[in-house]
């Protein structure tokens, strides 16, 4: 009897050190990576660190390493697309709650803790709409006294803001000479 107590006792313990390790069923999330100028941006195939504001990071359980974005709404849109890759193991994004300025986002945060906001002033890395995150609800909304917009979480992002205004948000920016600053939507 306690030759069987003490051979599940062990096998209970291996189990949960495997999980913690790594083993298991290949379900654990990726931890997110710091990105180097070897980062390069899945649509467009730009160096990621070159670009303005928030961020993301897409793993894939069919690849080893990280997919980037220099926008968090081109993230968004990846995952809204049936062209693309759907074994999603975790996505990233930067946390401007904790960031030194929008020129520096070096801190991520799973992208579904996150809160965001839509329609702000502020421009993402390619001068388009960008969906900002923060880890905090409370710097989301000093953001919007400053910035303007509206919070929004992971789930109520509205798929229009994502993808039916992707033609406006490009040529918005470059209509108006300014690329960073932009124009307030006003929604």
């Amino acid at each position: 009897m306690r030759f069987v107590t003490r051979t599940v006792l062990v096998c209970t313990v291996a189990m949960l050190i495997g999980g913690c390790q790594g083993g298991g069923d290949g379900n654990e999330r990726p931890e997110a990576v710091t990105p180097t100028r070897e980062a390069i941006t899945y649509y467009g195939r730009m160096i990621l660190v070159d670009h303005r504001g928030p961020k993301a990071q897409i793993h894939l359980r069919s690849r080893a390493s990280a997919l980037w974005f220099s926008q968090v709404r081109d993230a968004i849109a990846f995952t809204l697309s049936p062209e693309e890759p759907n074994d999603i193991a975790a996505i990233y994004v930067t946390d401007m709650a904790e960031a030194a300025g929008w020129d520096s986002p070096q801190h991520w945060v799973p992208a579904r803790e996150a809160v965001y906001v839509i329609d702000s002033d502020r421009r993402g890395g390619m001068g388009a709409l960008e969906a900002v995150p923060f880890s905090r609800r409370q710097a989301a909304l000093a953001f919007v006294d400053e910035h303007g917009g509206e919070i929004v979480t992971w789930a109520d992002m509205p798929d229009a803001y994502i993808l039916e205004r992707s033609v406006e948000a490009v040529a918005a920016p470059a209509m108006e000479h300014g690329g960073a600053g932009g124009v307030h939507s006003g929604h």
